[in-house]
């Protein structure tokens, strides 16, 4: 080797070993100005990207009943998931002998001890935790769902990586039926963690029941499991509010009891109870004749998972007369013991009225034709007030407006402007036709007549409990004077000669004196057609001192029009909340007007 190759061997090996010397430098240099200058930095860029934020979602609020019973509640359940990604043939874990030493564990020795908890297939549970043969793995696959927390607590125990828990809230009814379509049902969040309102109190409460989320920020290492000793990041979730309802749920099932017997007994379409009191228009019961059970809401048809006291309005037929009369007295046009001669059939405005069941030429009193609810005598009474005074007071006693309690779909009927109605509507809604109402505008009318003259909006929501047990009252109820007090007061007494005298004999209850009034509206079938009827009775009691309204209404009954009755429905669920509520037995005795003129009170119908 001659001397120039020497220097050029020398010259590449120098070149070489001053460009290792120039990295290292510099790696060096790299590593002390991550290891010392920017340490802080780094550290964090790491503790970053090994943080996992988990959304805490809060527990939904109970709907209880006046007296606490529960009837909706929510419990923790659990969806067991996998991430199937990086899994060894085998893992560490302490040894479930509670001997504090560790031991290595196949997949399918954990697959085993999973199913044999969850009680579950061991190739379901391995095909699960284990991507299948020649397969990617998977990073969402559900192990489990809806697991208790005790169930839970076992399998975690197993100490599968990359298993993990995600708590799903489930929502039950412990009751049952009762008052079912009033507390709605729920569906899954769009995120599938937790429910949410979508039917009923369910919804319409979804705000109060719901709660705030939270959040917690915690570390995972690189196999996806918490670094237990790292801290943790938390803002509390906030509880949803209990709601609790004026519903009794014990006086519910009752008239829901007594609307599904008188259902069936006269093969209707549905029956309604309801059920509110007279000084405070709390709602203690609303009972559907359809038993909508919110733990299987699609057992039941659609049309009847709301409550049909709320959202179907119908012609109420003689019940109407109530806002009538009353409005005549209060008008001073007429008084109680006021005189008219009433035949079967009478013809004013060159239209022609009839009564449904033939009858002579009576002379009666106000009260009279009120208690034996003759339509020809009505429209005398209601003739002495102008179309637009009768439509103003309909108007005041809530009429064509939806009663809000809380519930989706309140229907506020139909009631027309007198200067849309044609000749013979002018006459028939004085009794009770031509225009619609649901159960709820009913009761709303008696409970106003009952409570001397002053309306008040129903309620259904007591009060909402947070979960350190402080109480929040809903806003009060609107209070509106209707009538005056001496006409409700005269009213009470033509609702007792409809019991006493009248229509309504079948409603007595022994040891009470009790006041309403029956109906018999015709019903529109589904071509708008009058085919069919609808039946009710609206009362009070006790007269001497009123607490409760309570009103029944049958849809569409089969049968013979003149056999349909509500009585027994009636007088079962009044007297049951009279002893709920322990109301002692009337002191004093009827206080009713005669119904005929002259000393001679038993004429033929």
């Amino acid at each position: 080797m001659n001397s120039t190759t020497v220097d050029t061997a020398k010259r590449r090996m120098r070149l070489i070993l001053i460009l290792s010397l120039a990295a290292l430098l510099a790696i060096a240099g790299r590593l002390f100005y991550v290891q010392g200058i920017n340490a802080a930095q780094v550290a964090d860029a790491a503790q970053q990207d090994r943080l996992r934020e988990q959304v805490i979602t809060p527990a939904r609020g109970s709907i209880v009943d006046r007296n606490g019973t529960i009837l909706a509640v929510s419990v923790d359940r659990y969806d067991l998931v996998i991430d199937q990604r990086e899994q060894k043939d085998t893992f560490g874990r302490l040894k479930l002998d509670g001997s504090n030493e560790r031991e290595r564990v196949s997949y399918e020795q954990a697959a085993e001890e999973i199913a044999t908890i969850l009680e579950q297939d061991y190739e379901q549970v391995y095909q699960a935790i284990r991507p299948a043969s020649g397969q990617k793995p998977k990073g969402y696959v559900i192990v489990a769902k809806g697991v208790t927390p005790e169930i839970k607590t076992e399998v975690m125990e197993v100490g599968v990586p990359r298993l993990v828990s995600q708590l799903r809230s489930e929502r039950q009814y412990p009751q049952g039926v009762i008052a079912g379509p009033l507390l709605g049902f729920v569906r899954n969040s769009e995120d599938q963690t937790s429910v949410v309102g979508a039917e009923g109190l369910e919804l319409s409460q979804e705000d109060r029941l719901r709660g705030t989320d939270g959040s917690r920020k915690i570390e995972v290492g690189a196999d996806g499991v918490r670094i237990a000793v790292a801290d943790v990041e938390e803002i509390p979730a906030i509880n949803g509010q209990d709601v609790q309802l004026t519903i009794d749920s014990d006086i519910n099932f009752v008239a829901q009891r007594e609307a599904e017997k008188t259902r069936a007994r006269y093969n209707a379409e549905w029956v309604s109870v309801v059920v509110m009191g007279v000084k405070n228009g709390k709602i203690y019961a609303i009972g559907d004749s359809a038993q909508m059970d919110p733990n299987d809401p699609g057992a039941t048809p659609s049309e009847f998972r709301r409550s049909v006291s709320i959202t179907r309005a119908f012609e109420p037929g003689s019940t109407g007369k109530a806002a009538i009369f009353a409005a005549a007295i209060d008008a001073g046009k007429v008084k109680p013991t006021d005189e008219f001669k009433v035949p079967n059939k009478y013809t004013v405005n060159k239209e022609t009225i009839n009564d449904s069941l033939p009858h002579a030429t009576y002379d009666m009193t106000v009260s009279g034709i009120f208690a034996r609810s003759y339509n020809t005598g009505t429209v005398m009474v209601g003739n002495t007030l102008s179309s637009q005074q009768r439509y103003d007071y309909m108007r005041k006693f809530g009429l064509g407006e939806a009663i809000q309690v809380g519930l989706n779909g309140a229907s506020k009927g139909q009631l027309a402007d007198p200067s849309g109605w044609d000749r013979r509507q002018h006459f028939t809604t004085m009794f009770g036709q031509a225009y619609s109402q649901t159960v709820l505008h009913t009761a709303s009318i008696f409970q106003t007549l009952a409570n001397g003259g002053v309306r008040i909006d129903p309620s259904l929501i007591e009060a909402y409990i947070n979960e350190d047990g402080s109480v929040e009252q809903p806003a009060a109820p609107e209070e509106t004077r209707v009538v005056k007090k001496a006409t409700a007061d005269e009213m009470l007494k033509l609702m007792e000669s409809v019991v006493q005298d009248g229509t309504g004999t079948k409603m007595k209850i022994p040891g009470y004196r009790v006041g309403g009034k029956t109906g018999t509206g015709q019903a529109a079938g589904e071509t708008g057609a009058y085919d069919g009827y609808t039946y009710s009775f609206a009362g009070v009691a006790p007269l001497d001192d009123p607490e409760f309204v309570v009103v029944a209404t049958m849809f569409r009954p089969q049968g013979d029009w003149k056999q349909f009755t509500v009585a027994e429905t009636f007088t079962e669920v009044m007297s049951h909340t009279l002893n709920t509520f322990n109301i002692p037995p009337s002191s004093t005795e009827p206080d009713t007007y005669n119904v005929f003129i002259g000393k001679e009170q038993k004429k033929p119908w």
